[in-house]
């Protein structure tokens, strides 16, 4: 199995960013509507792709206020629709907060204090037609999450 990796250096508090990450109402503020649901004990969380898809359905496995997030995509799907391959996986993003770099455009000077989202989605069909498109769709999703936590925090550090 394979697993889509990617980390992203979001310049906001690592309370901002696990918020956005931990429930429904918080990623609804950035990335699309989502809906929290309690069934049998479990907390899912789910949230429409789009017609022809079926709604994207994951279970809660973890939260670690302030360090991880990590959930189970339970649902199945049409095999056309790229989410079929997300059957089974494990989505997970890991916090921690770190000195900046400071050798990109856009990031604060060199020492300054980042959130980096460490994010990973494990479980992968490394033979699967939709694994790349899958990658990129998520990095794409990490940069509105990165956009919105820097333009909704009064304070950086």
């Amino acid at each position: 199995m394979s697993t889509i990796h990617h980390q992203i250096w979001v310049d906001a508090p690592l309370d901002t960013v696990y918020d956005a990450l931990a429930s429904a109402d918080g990623l609804s503020q950035w990335w699309v509507p989502h809906q929290q649901t309690l069934r049998e004990g479990d907390t899912l969380i789910s949230h429409n792709p789009g017609a022809g898809h079926g709604v994207v359905v994951m279970k809660v496995l973890e939260l670690v206020p302030a360090h991880c997030v990590r959930w189970e995509v339970i649902s199945h799907h049409p095999p056309q629709s790229p989410a079929s391959a997300w059957a089974g996986t494990e989505v997970r993003f890991d916090l921690s907060r770190r000195a900046s770099p400071g050798m990109w455009r856009g990031l604060p000077h060199e020492g300054e204090p980042m959130t980096v989202v460490e994010f990973q989605q494990r479980g992968w069909d490394p033979h699967s037609e939709y694994y790349g498109f899958c990658s990129q769709a998520w990095a794409e999703t990490l940069v509105l999450l990165r956009r919105w936590a820097e333009s909704h925090t009064n304070h950086r550090h």
